[in-house]
């Protein structure tokens, strides 16, 4: 699992790391400033080591993760799960989050039906007048 070298390119790691499910699109997010390695905006290019800590921005969601592993293959999700270790204050965060999301979903009423022909005409005539 582990590597012999004791440094990786960002990109590979956030790839086999399962953050990204390929390199473009993981090279893509560091480029968007969606990825800091110890507080730091990067390059895809940046390379890393065990004991790093990379904040990962994803779906409105932020996780903090200390690089614990590195692997050049991309491997089983449990496998990829020993290459970091996420922070308490980052589980804490996420889990709040999705506690807000939970109760935002039954706050809000879902419609008993689709809106048929007329009812579409009335929203859209709604629209335009705004």
């Amino acid at each position: 699992m582990m590597t012999t070298d004791d440094k990786q390119r960002l990109d590979k790691w956030l790839w086999a790391a399962r953050f990204y499910k390929t390199r473009s699109l993981a090279t893509a997010a560091i480029e968007g400033g969606k990825v800091q390695v110890n507080g730091d905006r990067v390059k895809s290019s940046r390379t890393i080591k065990i004991g790093d800590n990379i904040s990962v921005s994803r779906d409105q969601l932020k996780m903090d993760v200390v690089i614990r592993g590195l692997n050049l293959q991309r491997r089983s999700a449990t496998e990829a799960q020993q290459l970091y270790e996420e922070t308490v204050e980052s589980i804490e965060r996420r889990e709040q989050k999705k506690e807000a999301n939970r109760l935002l979903d039954n706050m809000m009423t879902q419609p008993s039906r689709k809106p048929g022909k007329k009812d579409r005409r009335r929203i859209a005539k709604f629209l335009d007048d705004y």
